[in-house]
């Protein structure tokens, strides 16, 4: 399985942005999202990995034309997550030319609806699974799902999150470590590892890559005779700690 490099685009009120931890008082602009769009697949992205942040907290399609503009006007596939938590959601974005949809909040709300979806959309949807540390009802720490934009604690843990998706049709799930997100300080690889053990389905990683040695590492990861099929990468391209061109001779040399 490749190992594939999905630069990514976080939409708020129309600009590229990035977001420290999910938080939305801790963010960094990064201006035009097309624009940027435009500059990466320019630098060699051959996919984008884009959000709308918007949407994701409050729902409805707020950044939807910015989004499609995005999608049908590089040349390159686009996934898109944020606020798809119907059919009707995820129609309108596949039928705009959006080649791939993430879901969050409705896999653990709504999860006849995902395998409805994953049915209809073969290979078209995926999971976006955003954890962070919390303690569970026995007092002992545990990774916990965040939903509607990372705002709510699902209640559900990453281990049991992932057991009730594995038997769905699903392209993959994105597998995002909150705690680390914006951060730099390096993806949790060994957490990473834990994940490929319970899942069959592809797994791409996201949350805290800040260098090369970082993207080296994740492609080079190997546990229960699985690797990651990709991974997604925001601050670390935007601030231009890495480079395109670096990030994919790492990711896909």
């Amino acid at each position: 399985m490749s190992f594939e490099l999905w630069p990514a685009i976080d939409i708020r009120a129309g600009k590229c942005v990035r977001l420290l931890k999910g938080e939305f008082s801790a963010e960094t602009i990064y201006g035009d999202p097309l624009d940027q769009a435009e500059a990466f697949v320019a630098a060699g992205a051959k996919r984008l990995h884009v959000v709308d942040l918007d949407a994701a907290r409050d729902g409805g399609s707020p950044n939807r034309e910015l989004v499609v503009r995005i999608a049908t006007s590089l040349g390159v596939p686009i996934e898109v997550g944020g606020g798809v938590r119907d059919e009707r959601a995820a129609e309108a974005l596949l039928d705009a030319g959006v080649a791939r949809v993430v879901v969050g909040t409705i896999a653990v709300e709504r999860p006849g609806l995902l395998a409805a979806m994953a049915e209809r959309w073969p290979g078209q949807v995926l999971a976006g699974v955003d954890h962070r540390a919390a303690r569970g009802a026995d007092g002992q720490s545990r990774r916990e799902v965040a939903v509607r934009g990372w705002l709510d604690s699902a209640g559900v843990g990453l281990v049991e999150l992932l057991r009730n998706l594995d038997a769905m049709a699903l392209g993959g799930v994105i597998v995002t470590d909150i705690d680390r997100d914006g951060t730099a300080k390096g993806p949790d690889v060994e957490g990473l590892g834990q994940t490929l053990g319970l899942t069959s389905l592809p797994v791409l990683a996201s949350g805290g890559v800040a260098a090369v040695s970082d993207l080296v590492a994740l492609g080079a990861l190997r546990s229960a005779g699985r690797c990651l099929c990709g991974v997604v990468v925001g601050r670390a391209l935007l601030s231009g700690r890495v480079s395109i061109r670096e990030a994919i001779r790492a990711c896909e040399p």
